[in-house]
């Protein structure tokens, strides 16, 4: 049985310049985190002819035309894996559609499993653009690049997206006793919606490809604040860092009307009141997990617990996509 394993990720900075529709024309650049929490996928051989699939649901096919999961079935015509013989599962620590880059965890786990299957050897690089064709490519989603390197790639890393399509990629340099604190006053908590990235995002990418100004603009001043907020966590600067998070948050809400609701508002001034120097919603917006950097943790979480918020604990992940067994 061959098991493979993605991580999940939290933005740090930049997050929405990783859209095709912006960097082509603006360049995009993105510091994403990768955590120990994880999408997973079994692949093993069977002794039926059928290809066996389950995730929500679960298909049983004989040909991959048959699949209706649309990353599988293009997974798998990329790979060149013939549908028979093989049951595949998908199980997730996180909910999908939680702001977790879920999806993007989920092709480059997937691919990585059809590649030991096939036996091939496969960089986190390539992974993560054959990841990035299946979803943005083949099936065309208004989404951005950032889930797929991050899920391959695993650690705290700059990524820069370049108008011709290729994408930097490279750890950022922080030193141990910053690591440390960042990730011990990083602190999730699930507002107990989840949503479609592909929804939210569409807004984005229409008012971009429509040269929108003031969505352009938006896209400016949060791809200027994530080179700050590289610049403070380089430093050590966890302060300044905390309420560049406060500014990108307020700015991320004037892109769409439904990246936050009157519930998210009242949690994130809570937070604010209890504790948290800064936070953000992750994700494309409109639920999934509000993110908060804490000066006082103990208070923050009996507040927000007793709220009605659950917190999710988690570490860095600095393995990227990789095989458990086979």
């Amino acid at each position: 049985m061959i098991i493979t394993r993605s991580p999940l990720r939290i933005s740090l900075g930049g997050g929405g310049t990783d859209l095709p529709s912006y960097y082509r024309d603006h360049t995009g650049f993105v510091i994403s985190a990768a955590i120990d929490k994880y999408v997973y996928i079994t692949l093993h051989q069977t002794f039926v002819t059928d290809l066996i699939i389950k995730y929500s649901k679960m298909e049983r096919v004989a040909t991959l035309d048959e699949i209706q999961h649309p990353i599988i079935r293009e997974a798998m015509k990329m790979v060149d894996v013939p549908p028979e013989y093989l049951e595949i599962t998908s199980m997730a620590d996180i909910p999908s559609g939680t702001g977790l880059g879920s999806s993007g965890s989920f092709t480059t786990a997937l691919l990585k499993a059809l590649h030991v299957h096939k036996k091939h050897l496969i960089h986190p690089r390539e992974l993560a653009e054959q990841a990035c064709e299946i979803e943005l490519g083949r099936l065309k989603e208004p989404i951005g690049k950032q889930d797929q390197y991050i899920a391959a790639f695993g650690g705290i890393t700059c990524l820069e997206y370049l108008p011709n399509d290729q994408v930097n990629a490279w750890p950022l340099k922080i030193d141990k006793q910053t690591l440390y604190n960042l990730e011990d006053n990083l602190l999730l908590f699930f507002t107990g919606y989840s949503r479609s990235a592909s929804s939210i995002l569409k807004e984005q990418d229409d008012k971009s490809k429509q040269q929108d100004r003031s969505m352009i603009d938006n896209l400016h001043f949060i791809k200027d604040l994530g080179e700050k907020s590289k610049a403070a966590l380089e430093s050590g600067d966890l302060h300044t860092f905390a309420e560049l998070m406060n500014v990108h948050w307020e700015h991320k809400k004037q892109r769409s009307g439904s990246m936050s609701n009157t519930r998210i508002d009242e949690w994130y001034t809570l937070a604010r009141k209890n504790g948290a120097l800064g936070g953000k919603l992750i994700g494309a917006g409109g639920g999934g997990f509000l993110m908060f950097y804490a000066q006082d943790k103990v208070a923050l979480r009996h507040v927000l617990t007793k709220a009605g918020m659950e917190e999710v604990r988690f570490r860095f992940d600095f393995e990227g996509t990789k095989v458990v067994n086979q």
